[in-house]
């Protein structure tokens, strides 16, 4: 059994849609279909996804055709499946997909990058503000004669 969490959202269109109703007039959509085939309907989805177009409308439609007690005639199961197939996601949304992903990905390291300068920047206009500039001049006391050293009186000629 396939857990929620694992379910890829991207084939609901496809696996909801309706294909008609039985006799009795109750709705079959792809998935109800596909499950009574005992097929898994994602591995299924997934696997006419990488078809061809055509290949996957041919396969498609002979399961249509497959189904008991179904209100459509079997010449409407081709009709179906096209309308159907056309709900799978396409390689090229795919590439689209892929497109914005690396374009949120480029934007988010760009983003980062200026976060990271601005924090840069930051951090020096901080550090220099709380450190004393080393060139500080320091008060200069003068030198008087009481602070020299005594010198011992100089021998006198006479």
């Amino acid at each position: 059994m396939i857990e929620a969490s694992v379910i890829p959202s991207e084939f609901n269109d496809f696996l909801f849609a309706s294909i008609g109703e039985q006799e009795n007039e109750t709705p079959v959509s792809v998935l109800s279909a596909l499950a009574r085939l005992d097929v898994e309907p994602w591995q299924e989805a997934t696997r006419l996804t990488q078809l061809p177009k055509d290949k996957a409308i041919q396969d498609l439609s002979s399961m249509i055709d497959g189904l008991p007690g179904g209100r459509w005639k079997a010449a409407e199961s081709n009709m179906i499946a096209a309308r159907l197939v056309e709900l799978l996601p396409s390689r090229n949304n795919s590439n689209a997909s892929a497109d914005n992903i690396s374009r949120h990905i480029v934007l988010s390291l760009a983003l980062m990058g200026v976060i990271f300068a601005f924090a840069v920047v930051w951090g020096v206009i901080v550090v220099e503000s709380h450190v004393s500039p080393s060139n500080t001049s320091h008060a200069v006391t003068p030198v008087t004669n009481a602070d020299a050293p005594r010198l011992p009186p100089s021998p006198r000629s006479e």
